[in-house]
């Protein structure tokens, strides 16, 4: 069989097709759309989490069957159905239109190969294994290792003038000769059936633990959350089985009872099972439910703490949490429920009268009602507040105000979830702060 030939594609503002919005495309669409490209989705069913994405624009939905003709204008074709007649059928008229497609099911009935696929700052590494996916991922999870323990690096290399009229020294990378699988946790120790609660940080799949990312790199099962960073499910062996635990604002959602049966009952065939979670799990994440669901069924559990969005994203946004001389006290707020809701177990009139920070988790849609009981509890109107959507991606967006007009600017300014909000005199530090930080994911220097 004819190798094929890797080259890397520049999809950013260029029409994909994507056709099918089942697991395999909800591993496939994050790479996709870190490329920038312009996916249109057509499937008449997606997973909850790819309805999110549709949801926040970051993708074009098509709710129907594929049918002759969407091909169309496009550059690259994806064909990731769990029905070989369609996906053959997709590849067909690509193959007619003279456009490359991808066939997950039959890698040999496409014109193109997806590689196993691996990201390290600015550096891509993709593998193909000969028509052997599992070898594919190996060398992969090879060279994730080597980078992560520092035997590879991805620093960039300066070219050198020469003396002479021609350029001297190349810039290419390391061509190197490791190999094997990737090493196991704790020295290369086997990991033991049970479940890991792994905490993935704001979003950001730079931001989990060096824990996490190699707990979750021997997961057989991933259980994940629509806020875990979606991009580290794409790092994945192709049989590890993901369950979408995806919870949408006012839709679609995998209730908590049904998540931790999924936990216990996957441990107990003896795999080894990481909830990927956004955040720290214990941070408004449920966490301790799920561990106490393990525990009670015998389950071994391991927790990985995760860097909390509350904490993290406004300082990614130059807004510390707490600032010397001006905040000495901090408190961090779920706002998923009004002040006055029967259910609220928080004093909003107690935290009127507070004058530090104030960080509301889920609080977006209720925060006109938030921002009066806070007014009316002794907070000035004047204080400063900040939205931050979105934090540590490439599509962060800061929007600055007032208490007294948080209301009407966030709805003029459509701040949407997910977006942490910061009330507090904190938020004047951004004015110094925001101009020196670096966003994560840009290269320094």
């Amino acid at each position: 069989m004819t190798q094929p030939y890797l080259a890397g594609l520049r999809l950013a503002g260029r029409p994909v097709l994507v056709v099918g919005g089942g697991a395999v495309a909800q591993r496939r669409l994050p790479v996709l759309l870190d490329a920038g490209a312009s996916v249109r989705l057509v499937a008449p069913q997606v997973t909850p989490t790819v309805e999110g994405m549709a949801g926040a624009g970051d993708l074009s939905w098509e709710r129907r069957p594929y049918r002759s003709g969407d091909v169309a204008d496009a550059w690259y074709v994806l064909a990731l159905t769990d029905d070989p007649a369609v996906n053959a059928a997709v590849a067909a008229e690509a193959e007619a239109a003279r456009v490359f497609c991808v066939r997950a099911d039959d890698a040999s009935g496409g014109t193109a190969v997806t590689p196993a696929v691996a990201v390290d700052g600015p550096v891509r590494i993709g593998v193909l294994g000969g028509g052997d996916p599992q070898r594919a991922a190996a060398v992969r999870d090879g060279a994730l290792d080597a980078l992560r323990t520092g035997r590879l690096d991805t620093l960039p290399r300066r070219r050198r003038r020469s003396s002479g009229g021609g350029s001297g020294g190349g810039s290419g990378g390391s061509s190197g000769g490791s190999s094997g699988g990737s090493s196991g946790d704790g020295g290369g120790a086997a990991l033991l059936p049970g479940v890991a609660i792994v905490g993935g940080g704001p979003g950001d799949p730079d931001l989990i633990t060096v824990r996490g990312r190699r707990l979750l790199a021997h997961a057989d099962v991933v259980v994940a959350d629509r806020l875990a960073p979606q991009a580290l499910l794409a790092e994945l062996a192709p049989d590890v089985e993901i369950v979408d635990a995806a919870k949408l604002p006012r839709g679609r959602f995998m209730a908590q009872e049904a998540i931790n049966e999924v936990l216990v009952d996957r441990a107990r065939q003896g795999r080894f099972v990481v909830r990927l979670k956004g955040g720290d799990p214990f941070v408004f994440g449920r966490g301790s439910e799920e561990v106490a669901a393990c525990v009670a069924a015998g389950v071994p559990v391991t927790v990985v703490p995760g860097i909390t969005s509350a904490i993290s994203v406004p300082g990614l946004a130059g807004i510390p949490f707490t600032h010397r001389g001006v905040a000495h006290e901090a408190v961090i707020v779920s706002g998923h429920l009004p002040p006055g809701h029967p259910d609220s177990l928080v004093d909003w009139t107690a935290l009127g009268g507070l004058a530090g920070t104030v960080v509301l988790l889920m609080g977006v849609e209720n925060l006109p009602a938030i921002a009066a009981a806070l007014v009316e509890g002794g907070r000035d109107p004047a204080t400063p507040v900040a939205a931050v959507e979105n934090g540590s991606l490439p599509t962060q967006r800061v929007v600055v105000t007032t208490l007294g007009e948080a209301a009407r600017t966030f709805a003029r300014e459509q701040v949407r979830a997910p977006a942490i909000v910061v009330v507090g005199h904190v938020v004047a530090q951004r004015a110094a702060a925001a101009a020196h930080v670096t966003p994560v994911g840009s290269p320094a220097g």
